[in-house]
């Protein structure tokens, strides 16, 4: 029998040679590549988020942006009409009713936005009556009128038979710009009383809260309307003379 032995230097080569091909990359850089690997990796999330931010921030501040320069960019109408504070009839027979009052004019500035639905009216002062900035806001269904002397607001709500709907004044106004259509027009008063303040203005819609914001604002009803007054019986008012149709309108706004 032949016995086969090994020698111990033979039996120590492999174990030698597992061991060196294990650790033909130190511990040490593998540590290092590792770290950069995720450094590279964290770098490109940051990069991607910051990007991200970036880019949702240029679509916000581009709409609000679009938003405030398209409304900036709504046509300012410089307009003016005639009218008469009377008109007198002529009389039947031979007599003669009194003859026609000279014509009045009024000027005013109209911004008519109508995708917002909403008509904006500067009025400057006239021999009585006071300037005035209006709001017609046909969405909230509410008229707004800061009396620049008084520096308060009073909210109606929108008169739809005196107001006309912003496209319909839209060409109402080209027209008299254009001189194709100049109205010699009449004067209709309406006569409003205060009746309470408001103190919450959020529900006034954008136009009339940005106007409004930081003075006092009350709410208005036609004097008809308010019992308890009586007809003939003299109140304290403050007159704005406007246009928003083919007349004049008078607003005569009164406090109890």
């Amino acid at each position: 029998m032949v016995k086969v032995t090994f020698g111990s230097s033979l039996a120590q080569k492999d174990p030698k040679k597992v061991c060196t091909e294990e650790t033909l990359i130190p511990a040490d850089a593998a540590v290092e590549e590792g770290g950069r690997a995720y450094g590279q990796r964290s770098s490109l999330w940051c990069w991607c988020l910051g990007m991200g931010l970036m880019l949702s921030g240029v679509v916000v501040g581009g709409a609000c942006l679009y938003r405030t320069y398209m409304l900036q960019a709504e046509p300012v109408y410089f307009c003016g009409v005639g009218y008469r504070e009377e008109d007198y009839m002529v009389g039947s027979g031979d007599s003669m009713g009194p003859p026609l009052q000279q014509p009045l004019y009024l000027q005013e500035s109209v911004r008519v936005l109508e995708d917002e639905q909403v008509e904006l009216i500067e009025v400057p002062q006239f021999s009585d009556g006071d300037p005035a900035s209006i709001v017609h806001d046909f969405k909230k269904m509410l008229t707004t009128y800061l009396d620049l002397k008084l520096s308060r607001c009073f909210v109606i709500p929108l008169n739809t038979s005196v107001v006309m709907p912003p496209r319909d004044l839209k060409e109402l106004l080209i027209n008299i710009q254009a001189r194709t259509y100049l109205p010699q027009s009449y004067l209709v008063r309406e006569q409003m009383v205060v009746t309470e303040r408001l103190d919450h203005l959020e529900n006034l819609g954008l136009y009339s809260h940005r106007m409004c914001q930081g003075r006092p604002t009350y709410r208005l009803e036609h004097r008809s309307t308010v019992p308890g007054i009586q007809k003939r019986e003299a109140l304290d008012c403050h007159k704005i003379r406007h246009f928003e149709n083919s007349f004049v309108v008078e607003t005569q706004i009164c406090a109890l």
